[in-house]
């Protein structure tokens, strides 16, 4: 059995998409996952299955929530490996940063730098991004709120295609731990 995280994408966001942690347990039980937990109420959720496809598990995972809930969530699946490994190619600091300057987006398809070529980074220093597998690290020393950085990584034209979904410091580093990926 291998220990997956699902992050849910644009739940629980100011009383929105109300998915709760309590009814996402049911369902991924109901799919036949075990040791299912959740973290926080933002769509953080972990489960073991012996299905190695992360792609099925999400498929899966998204009928089940909008047959449930009513409305459609993406969802993305990551092993507690491929977690553990993204928390360890952190290209910034993560240790010397208060975890709300520091953030991860993971993506469901491999990202390259032309995407985000059209972007001047250089103007929204000292906010930094860079890339990772499947995962863009951001470094917003003002945190998330009022990055100008993150609200111009997220235009429509650069993610176009991309299911994205973000998580802090703290989240990141918790789900590998929940995972056992042992980051």
């Amino acid at each position: 059995m291998t220990m997956y995280a699902a992050l849910l994408r644009g739940i629980n966001v100011s009383g929105h998409r109300k998915v709760p942690m309590a009814e996402l347990r049911t369902l991924l039980t109901g799919l036949g996952h075990g040791d299912v937990g959740t973290y926080l109420q933002s769509g953080n959720a972990v489960f073991s299955s012996d299905s190695g496809d992360e792609d099925t598990l999400a498929a899966g995972l998204e009928r089940a929530i909008e047959e449930r809930f009513g409305f459609e969530v993406r969802c993305l699946v990551r092993d507690g490996g491929y977690l553990a490994a993204v928390a360890e190619a952190c290209p910034f600091p993560a240790a010397e940063l208060q975890p709300k300057e520091l953030h991860v987006t993971y993506f469901d398809q491999p990202v390259d730098d032309a995407r985000f070529a059209p972007l001047d980074a250089p103007a929204f220093l000292p906010e930094e991004f860079r890339l990772g597998e499947r995962a863009l690290y951001l470094h917003a020393p003002g945190g998330l709120g009022g990055s100008k950085l993150a609200a111009a990584l997220s235009r429509p034209s650069l993610v176009k295609g991309l299911v994205a979904t973000s998580r802090n410091w703290n989240t990141v580093t918790r789900l590998v731990e929940m995972t056992g990926g042992d980051a």
